[in-house]
């Protein structure tokens, strides 16, 4: 399993230099990527970020997980994907999502057959990605287009995919799946054998299963239980992630968390490596500097162990 860091802690500062340190620290640390969200009202473009980061951390993956699709044409999507691909060459992952109903409520944006959405939205997204020319026309996206410089390598995209009929199209169109607030049971149980049926039968190679769950090494578990359980409540109201909890046998974010001392965090991490995780990319949900160090010095032995 590769580890990686995820810094979507920091988008809420709106912080462009705060990023850039938070990556370029990763890159020393040895860490293989970096992957950043964009929240659909935030105002910070995650794809944007990236192309900055990208020129002074020269080394490592970075990755979105992720940017939503209802809010943009896949074709204005696909310009900023390729635009850094250009300048992150091999080093570029889109990763893409649905979001949610009710953030694209307060956008006025309708949540209407979301797989006929992603389907449509991938039939434009791929083509462009990897061939640079698309002719297709569904339902409710069409685009009839070629771009100015054909990509010479495909931009690797995942998708965001957590029921059945998402994992399926996932599998069979991209590179995997980027999972957020999903447990091992359920990526062991259910993610794992649907995606990986459907790269199979598509003729693609074994999906990426990129994981993100909040890291916090330290002696006080239940405290950062608590604190994730109360702050990040509203997860659990959101269907889909509803879904992913009642699979696992949890009630929400706080029961999640690879919380605890260094023992116990590994054993969490071994756990996802059995359930086929292939990329962990560690949201670090700490309260002060030694809790940071504490839980960024662990997860550096981690990386050297695997």
């Amino acid at each position: 399993m590769r580890l990686g860091i995820n810094g979507t802690g920091l988008v809420q500062k709106a912080s462009v230099q705060a990023i850039v340190d938070h990556a370029r620290r990763a890159q020393e640390d040895g860490f293989s990527s970096y992957w950043l969200a964009e929240h659909p009202t935030g105002g910070l473009d995650a794809i944007t970020v990236l192309s900055l980061v990208g020129q002074t951390v020269p080394k490592i993956e970075l990755g979105t997980a992720i940017v939503p699709t209802y809010p943009r044409h896949p074709m204005a999507l696909a310009g900023q994907a390729l635009t850094a691909h250009s300048v992150l060459p091999g080093r570029f992952t889109l990763g893409i999502g649905l979001s949610h109903a009710p953030m694209m409520a307060q956008l006025g944006i309708g949540f209407e057959k979301p797989i006929r959405h992603l389907r449509e939205f991938l039939s434009v997204l791929v083509p462009l990605l990897s061939e640079g020319r698309v002719a297709f026309e569904g339902e409710t996206i069409a685009c009839t287009a070629e771009v100015f410089g054909p990509p010479a390598e495909p931009c690797r995209v995942v998708v965001a995919a957590l029921g059945p009929q998402a994992l399926k199209v996932a599998g069979a169109r991209t590179s995997g799946t980027t999972l957020a607030w999903v447990g091992p049971k359920t990526i062991r149980e259910h993610i794992v054998p649907r995606i990986s049926e459907a790269a199979e039968i598509a003729g693609r190679e074994p999906p990426r299963i990129i994981a993100t769950l909040p890291v916090c090494v330290t002696d006080e578990e239940e405290v950062v239980r608590g604190l994730v359980a109360q702050g990040l409540s509203m997860y659990a109201k959101l269907p889909s992630y509803r879904a992913m909890f009642e699979r696992e046998g949890v009630k929400g974010p706080g029961d999640l968390v690879l919380a605890g001392n260094e023992d116990r965090v590994g054993s969490a991490l071994d756990e996802l490596v059995r359930a086929g995780v292939t990329d962990f990319a560690a949201s670090e949900f700490v309260r002060n500097s030694d809790e940071f160090e504490r839980t960024r010095s662990f997860l550096k032995s981690a990386l050297e162990a695997s």
